[in-house]
């Protein structure tokens, strides 16, 4: 193995066999041999930027690929890179984009540039899945690129990432970015199918309704119940320790779960949100939803999903589902609904107030029980 100097990167060894390491020489400018300034000179040069441009280039890579593999955020990576210009070119190699953590593609919506545009690209050319993901989230619903973004979705799925498999579901179920007619209710329920394979659980959920409604595949309310309760354990089993914190303050309390999911375990997903989920929620939260489609209707602003996690927009006038009940919420999957119900749409739902008022849902069974307000 050679350095980029061209030196042999191997110690040299001694007349007796023991390894012998290289002495550098130090340079000195002024002064003579007990020069301070010149001893200054001489450690600067031994262990300064020399020192990296002696490690093999294959060396470099690697740990630059350990960093971007273990990263915590962006921010690890580029300081790793602003080391020296040596490291910030060989950053930038296929090797260390293929390995890039979630953590460390997660480009906040705040912090978004052409370069950052260039990152993600760069990574999702090396092969890196979830910046296939990432960037056609942000490329189909953000900056309104719906034929590449929907490309490099599928480059994702194809690769068996279950989130975009799951995205590409619910497009498939709104026929998002074309017209109602696009919409394929088949092939959205083999999509979440194969996500929920892949142990995806708003998939598995999602597919719990398919089947309770006969949404996209023959109606069976006993495996969408069955699919339901699996979905829920999966999402408990996922938060068990913040359960077992909130449990053991406190005690004498159980938590049962329903039919229909687990509250708490909701609410410790809903904290969990995927980073494009994320970049979307900060996107849209400063900038105004328009259509850009021609005809009836253009210029409205159109809605969000309800799920506060979620970030979905309408692609198009009255994509999403409303509440059955209320009419005042929508969303963009049965999922979402679920979940925005357990956490907070349950106890503001408008007609049930209404209700509970004026007397008129007297016995407390007819109320809808948990997932029931379709939107």
């Amino acid at each position: 193995m050679r350095t980029r100097r061209g030196a042999c990167y191997s110690p040299a060894t001694s007349q007796d066999g023991a390894p012998e390491m290289r002495r550098r020489k130090r340079r000195r400018i002024g002064g003579g041999e007990g020069s301070p300034a010149g001893a200054v000179e001489g450690t600067a040069a031994c262990g300064g930027e020399n020192m990296f441009e002696e490690l093999p280039d294959d060396l470099v890579v690697s740990i630059l690929a350990d960093v971007a593999a273990s990263a915590s955020s962006p921010a690890d990576l580029a300081g790793a890179m602003l080391t020296c210009k040596r490291f910030r070119e060989l950053g930038e190699s296929k090797e260390v984009a293929a390995r890039a953590s979630p953590r460390c593609l997660a480009v906040r919506a705040t912090a978004w540039s052409d370069a950052a545009h260039r990152f993600l690209q760069r990574c999702a050319n090396a092969g890196n899945l979830d910046a296939c993901y990432l960037l056609g989230m942000i490329r189909f619903y953000c900056l309104g690129s719906r034929g590449s973004g929907a490309a490099m979705m599928a480059a994702a799925a194809v690769g068996g990432h279950r989130e975009a498999l799951y995205s590409l579901a619910v497009i498939q179920f709104n026929g998002s970015g074309g017209s109602k007619d696009d919409r394929d209710l088949r092939a959205g329920a083999a999509l979440c199918a194969r996500a929920a394979s892949l142990g995806h659980v708003d998939a598995l959920r999602e597919l719990g309704h398919c089947l309770q409604d006969g949404y996209g595949v023959r109606r069976s309310v006993l495996d969408g119940r069955r699919l339901l309760v699996q979905a829920n354990a999966r999402e408990l089993a996922s938060s068990a320790p913040l359960l077992l914190l909130r449990a053991a303050g406190n005690k004498g309390h159980s938590c049962l779960l329903s039919d229909f999911g687990c509250h708490a375990a909701a609410r410790a997903k809903a904290a969990e949100a995927h980073a494009a989920n994320r970049f979307l929620v900060e996107w849209f939260a400063s900038r105004p939803i328009v259509t850009a489609a021609e005809g009836e209707g253009e210029g409205e602003e159109l809605r969000m999903c309800s799920h506060g996690m979620c970030g979905r927009p309408e692609t198009r006038r009255h994509e999403f589902r409303r509440c059955s009940v209320c009419g005042v919420v929508n969303y963009c999957s049965r999922a979402c609904q679920a979940l925005h119900w357990k956490t907070a749409h349950k106890a503001e739902c408008t007609p049930m107030d209404r209700w509970l008022e004026n007397g008129v849902a007297a016995n407390p069974n007819a109320m809808a029980a948990d997932g029931d307000a379709a939107p």
